[in-house]
C-alpha cells in the first residue's frame, strides 16, 4: 500500500451516523459491535444458568416472574423438567456460539488484526460488515422461540438425532424450536466464514514492510490459526444444519432411521443415520473447542510478555503449538462419541490424538510457566485474568487425561465430571482470556482508563467463584451424578443435594461479581481517566498509533517494521523497551526475522 491508498481512504471516512456507527466498514466499529453482542449474549446466559442452578438446589422452588419466558413450562412458576432442558440448551448454545467464539476471536481480532499488521483496514470490509450483521441476525433469530411456538428446542446445545429431526412429537420445542435453532446456526456460520476469509487475507496480503510473518504478534496469530480452524468447520456445521432443516420441512430422512417409535407414535421416516448427525457436529464441535480457546492462547502470551518486561522463552515453539492444536483439534472429534457403540479400534485410534493433543498444550503452559520464573511481573487486572486463564486452562485441562480413556469415559461420559472438565477449559479459560483482552486493551479501543480497583476485586471475586463452582462438578460426576437431570430423586443422589446447594450460591455470588465488571466497563467508557497512547508501555504497532486509533488507524503515514513485537528488556531511548516501528538499533539475543 502507498500513501495515496491512505489518502483515499481518509477521504472515504464515513460522515452519518447510520454509515460510522451501525452499517459501518471500519474494521474497529465492526470489533465494538461484535463485542457488545457478545456481552448481550453473556448477559442472557448468565441469566439463565442462575435459573437452572436455583431449580437443581431447590427443586420447587417458586421463582417470580418465570412464567413470562414460556407458556406451558413453569406452572406456579416452577419450571419444569422440559422447561430445565430448554433453558440449559439455550445457555450452552449462547455462550459457545455468541460468546466464546464472538468475543476473543471477531471482537478483539476485527479492531486489532489490522492495526497489529499495519494495514489500514479489513480487505473486504462489506463483507466484515456483513458478518457482523448476519451474526447479530442468527442471535435474534436464536432467541425468537421464546416468543415463538412452545419455547426453544430441549436438545441441549449438541442436539442430537433423531430428536432434532422428529418434530414435535419429541417434545415441547422440538417442532419450530429446532428449525429456529438450527437456522440461527447456519446462519451464524454463514457469518464466521465471512469473517475468517478476511482474516486471513488480511495477515497473508496486508502486512506492511518489514513484517513478516515471524514478526506478528502472538495474538495476530493465534487470530489467523482460528480463522483458518474456523473456515473449514463451521463449512463442515452450516449444512448439517440445513439438513435438519429438511428433516423438519421437506420430508427428508437424514438423521432419522426406520422403525422409530417415539411416545407411542411410529416416526414415518426412514433411512437415515442419527450418528451421521454427530460425525457431523463434533467434527466442527472439537475444533470449535480451540477456536474458543486459541485466541485466549495469543491474547494471554500477548499481555504476559508486556508485563513481564521480557520475551518468552521461546515465540516460534508457541506459535508451533498453537497450530499443532489446530491440525491435532480435527482428529480427536471422536472422543466425544466413545458411547455411541464405537468400535474399540476405532476408539483407539481417537484415543491416542486425544492423548497427544496434551503435548503441545503441556508445552504452552511450561513455556509461560518458565517465562514467568524470575520475572518482575507487573500485577494489574490484565496479567491477573491471564494468570488466572493458565490455571484455568491447567486445572480443566488434567481432567480431559480421564475422558481420554475410553473405558474411563463411558463411566463418567454422562455425568457431570464432564461438564466440570470442559467448563474450566473451554468456558472460563476462554472467559479470563476476554477479561484479560478487555482490561488490556479497552484504553486503545475507547480512549479511557478502566478501574483498576474494580478490576482486581473483579478478578479474585471470580477466580475463587469459578473454583467453588465447577471443582465440586468433578466431584458430582464421580459419584455418579447425571448430567441433564434437573430433579435428584435417587437414594443415591439425595446426599449430593447439598453440593449443589453449595454450587449454586457460589454461582448467584461469582454472577454478581460480573456486574462489578458491568458497572467499570461502563462507567470508565463515559467517565474514566483519559488514556495516552502506550500506557502499558508496549511494542507492537496498535500502541503506535494514536488513542483511539483514526479512520485509516495510522493517520495516512504507513509504518515501517524493524523489530520483532517483543523488544523488551533492552535500553533504548524510550525505556527499557523498543517499539516495533522505531528504527532504533539495539542489541538483543531474541530479534525475529
Amino acid at each position: 500500500m502507498h500513501d495515496t491508498s491512505a489518502h483515499a481512504a481518509q477521504h472515504r471516512a464515513p460522515t452519518s451516523f447510520i454509515r460510522k456507527y451501525v452499517f459501518s466498514l471500519d474494521h474497529k466499529v465492526i470489533g465494538k459491535q461484535y463485542y457488545a453482542l457478545a456481552l448481550l449474549a453473556a448477559l442472557v446466559g448468565m441469566t439463565l444458568s442462575w435459573l437452572m442452578r436455583l431449580h437443581l438446589g431447590w427443586t420447587n422452588l417458586v421463582i417470580p416472574g418465570l412464567h413470562f419466558l414460556t407458556k406451558n413450562g413453569a406452572p406456579a412458576n416452577v419450571m419444569t423438567p422440559e422447561f430445565y432442558l430448554q433453558l440449559m440448551t439455550m445457555h450452552g448454545t449462547l455462550m459457545v456460539f455468541f460468546v466464546l467464539t464472538t468475543a476473543p476471536f471477531a471482537a478483539f481480532g476485527n479492531f486489532f488484526l489490522p492495526i497489529q499488521v499495519g494495514a489500514e483496514d479489513m480487505p473486504f470490509p462489506r463483507f466484515n460488515m456483513m458478518s457482523f450483521w448476519v451474526t447479530f441476525l442468527a442471535f435474534i433469530v436464536l432467541m425468537l422461540p421464546f416468543f415463538l411456538g412452545d419455547g426453544p428446542t430441549l436438545g441441549g446445545w449438541t442436539q442430537y438425532a433423531p430428536l432434532n429431526a422428529v418434530g414435535a412429537v419429541a417434545g415441547p420445542g422440538q417442532g419450530l424450536g429446532v428449525v429456529l435453532w438450527a437456522t440461527s446456526i447456519a446462519l451464524f456460520c454463514i457469518g464466521q466464514l465471512l469473517g475468517s476469509l478476511n482474516f486471513i487475507t488480511t495477515t497473508l496480503d496486508l502486512r506492511v514492510k518489514g513484517m513478516s510473518l515471524m514478526r506478528l504478534p502472538l495474538s495476530a496469530w493465534a487470530w489467523f490459526i482460528t480463522s483458518c480452524m474456523g473456515l473449514t468447520a463451521f463449512s463442515v456445521l452450516m449444512p448439517a444444519c440445513i439438513l435438519v432443516i429438511l428433516d423438519h420441512v421437506a420430508g427428508t430422512s437424514f438423521f432419522v432411521p426406520s422403525g422409530l417409535v417415539l411416545n407411542d407414535q411410529l416416526v414415518p421416516h426412514s433411512g437415515g443415520s442419527t450418528l451421521l448427525w454427530q460425525h457431523l457436529f463434533w467434527f466442527f464441535g472439537h475444533p470449535e473447542v480451540y477456536i474458543a480457546i486459541v485466541p485466549g492462547i495469543g491474547i494471554v502470551s500477548h499481555i504476559l510478555i508486556a508485563n513481564m518486561r521480557k520475551p518468552m522463552l521461546s515465540q516460534r515453539v508457541l506459535i508451533y503449538c498453537m497450530g499443532a492444536l489446530a491440525v491435532l483439534s480435527y482428529m480427536v472429534y471422536g472422543h466425544h462419541m466413545f458411547v455411541s457403540g464405537m468400535n474399540p479400534i476405532s476408539s483407539l485410534a481417537f484415543s491416542f490424538p486425544t492423548l497427544v493433543i496434551t503435548i503441545p498444550a503441556t508445552i504452552t503452559v511450561l513455556i509461560w510457566v518458565f517465562s514467568l520464573y524470575g520475572s518482575r511481573l507487573r500485577i494489574n487486572s490484565a496479567s491477573l485474568f491471564a494468570l488466572g486463564f493458565i490455571s484455568m486452562f491447567v486445572s480443566g485441562g488434567v481432567s480431559g487425561f480421564f475422558l481420554a480413556q475410553p473405558s474411563i469415559d463411558i463411566m463418567l461420559h454422562a455425568t457431570y465430571f464432564v461438564v466440570g472438565h470442559f467448563h474450566m477449559v473451554m468456558g472460563v479459560a476462554a472467559m479470563f482470556g476476554i477479561f484479560a483482552g478487555t482490561y488490556f486493551w479497552f484504553p486503545k479501543m475507547s480512549g479511557r482508563m478502566m478501574n483498576e480497583t474494580l478490576g482486581k476485586v473483579h478478578f479474585w471475586l471470580s477466580f475463587v467463584g469459578t473454583y467453588c463452582i465447577f471443582m465440586p462438578f468433578h466431584y458430582l460426576g464421580l459419584a455418579g451424578n447425571i448430567r441433564r437431570y434437573s430433579t435428584f430423586v435417587d437414594d443415591f443422589l439425595q446426599p449430593l443435594i447439598p453440593v449443589h446447594r453449595w454450587i449454586t450460591v457460589a454461582a448467584l455470588i461469582t454472577g454478581a461479581a460480573q456486574l462489578v465488571f458491568l458497572y467499570n466497563l461502563i462507567h470508565s467508557r463515559f467517565w474514566g481517566k483519559p488514556a495516552p497512547d502506550n500506557p502499558w508501555e508496549a511494542t507492537s504497532l496498535e500502541w503506535s498509533t494514536a488513542t483511539p486509533p483514526p479512520w485509516d488507524n495510522f493517520g495516512g503515514a504507513h509504518p515501517v517494521v524493524y523489530h520483532d513485537p517483543y523488544q523488551y528488556g533492552v535500553q533504548s531511548s524510550v525505556g527499557d523497551y523498543v517499539m516495533q516501528a522505531s528504527p532504533e538499533q539495539v542489541k538483543t539475543d531474541h530479534e525475529e526475522k
